[in-house]
């Protein structure tokens, strides 16, 4: 990506050497012309000469202000977006509402719906691939059996909206889910040999990223939405990821020695244990991002992880290499606290002010849970931090935008349509 809009700049550079040859080339047919006409000759030329001149200087002038350097060129969309979970699966599964919830998210000015479609061991859609491994294929229908995943998307894009499916477990599952009864050997484990951590989820356990077969499967899902589906992108978040505590299967064990010839250090932070977990996490990643990348190139590979320090350290998600690597093309980061200074503090971060010199960089920001609302003046006063370091901003989740608000319905909406008082379309990706 850098190096593309280098030689853009390249030629501009080019260009303007051309131009400011011309230019004296010009300068010299003056003189010239100066030379051999007579006094009364240059006044009538003049006449006719000076109007053009003042139109090619003010073109001139145009057109050297828009040869910007490059990192002034990169795309600038503004992400207006918010993610549907399966909290909102009252909405999803009728049509009349998912038209009606696109419908006042267009009135809004949003641009962008990032839905769950990897949840709890299970997909969202009819899956072949879920299918085949023996998971139920088919969890979630709409009122009229119909599929929720290509209502969403073909309702939002009559209404110019983007729709990025959302891998909302990442390496994530239940206990109880069929995908970790099926395949117990694919998951990792601690020191202690204890295979479960709490999360926001509940309680899970953690798919082996370093196994080949888990990266397969997982892969395969992936190119399945974006293939099977007219999706604008695909999105992961905080837990394509690892709790550092993790890893000490025999799997992993076994890689770790062959690679380095030495056994996993008893520490979990080890500083080398958590660059090699962390590395190979973004291989596979990088992996990924070719897989899909080569199915549908022009999707969007979208990551939406926790700000850097803790993404690195306790999940072992190097996201700042992924998008030095150049296999992100938008960057939303979640900001989930209530304390405007603290929550300035971490959208002002140095990672954050790289990223989006590069690509659309936003924000993620709480409106609420069903047992703790966010107030429409916490929203507000963070969205406008936001929006003043030039950043995008995706809202967690839909159903709290307007319900289980401590504000009635219509105060909660006029509070939102002073947000975005203009449109901001986002074009697909090329």
């Amino acid at each position: 990506m850098v190096n593309r809009f280098n030689y853009k700049n390249e030629q501009r550079r080019v260009w303007v050497a051309n131009a400011s040859f011309k230019s004296m080339k010009l300068s010299f047919i003056v003189q010239s012309w100066r030379g051999r006409c007579t006094a009364a000759c240059r006044q009538t030329s003049l006449k006719y000469f000076f109007p053009i001149l003042i139109l090619i200087s003010f073109v001139a002038v145009l057109l050297v202000d828009s040869f910007t350097p490059a990192s002034a060129q990169l795309p600038r969309q503004e992400i207006r977006g918010v993610w549907m979970t399966t909290n909102d699966f009252d909405t999803l599964k009728s049509r009349a509402k998912v038209q009606d919830a696109v419908s006042e998210l267009r009135r809004l000015n949003f641009n962008t719906i990032y839905p769950v479609v990897w949840n709890s061991g299970y997909v969202m859609y009819p899956s072949d691939i879920a299918q085949r491994a023996g998971i139920q294929p088919f969890v979630y229908k709409g009122l009229d059996g119909h599929d929720i995943l290509e209502d969403l998307i073909t309702q939002a894009h009559h209404k110019g909206l983007l729709v990025i499916p959302w891998f909302e477990f990442g390496f994530m599952a239940p206990p109880t889910s069929e995908l970790a009864l099926n395949y117990p050997d694919w998951f990792t484990q601690k020191r202690d040999g204890s295979q479960t951590s709490i999360s926001a989820g509940g309680e899970v356990m953690w798919l082996n990223p370093f196994h080949q077969q888990v990266q397969e499967f997982i892969t395969n899902l992936v190119l399945e939405t974006v293939t099977q589906y007219d999706a604008d992108g695909i999105q992961f978040d905080d837990h394509m990821s690892l709790p550092y505590e993790f890893g000490y299967d025999q799997y992993t064990i076994a890689l770790y020695t062959q690679e380095t010839n030495n056994p996993p250090p008893s520490n979990p932070q080890d500083e080398a244990w958590v660059q090699w977990r962390a590395d190979k996490i973004t291989a596979f990643m990088v992996q990924l991002n070719q897989a899909v990348k080569q199915r549908k190139p022009q999707a969007i590979f979208s990551v939406a992880p926790n700000y850097y320090d803790f993404a690195y350290k306790f999940h072992l998600q190097d996201w700042l290499s992924w998008m030095r690597q150049n296999i992100v093309d938008e960057l939303i980061v979640q900001v989930y606290r209530p304390n405007l200074q603290s929550f300035v503090g971490y959208i002002s971060r140095p990672e954050i002010q790289e990223a989006q010199q590069i690509i659309p960089t936003g924000i993620g920001i709480m409106t609420g849970l069903r047992n703790n609302p966010v107030s429409m003046q916490q929203i507000k006063s963070q969205v406008r931090a936001v929006q003043e370091r030039g950043l995008g901003v995706s809202f967690f989740y839909y159903e709290s935008l307007w319900n289980d608000a401590l504000e009635p319905l219509n105060e909660r909406q006029a509070g939102f349509e002073t947000l975005f008082p203009s449109p901001a379309l986002r074009a697909k990706n090329e």
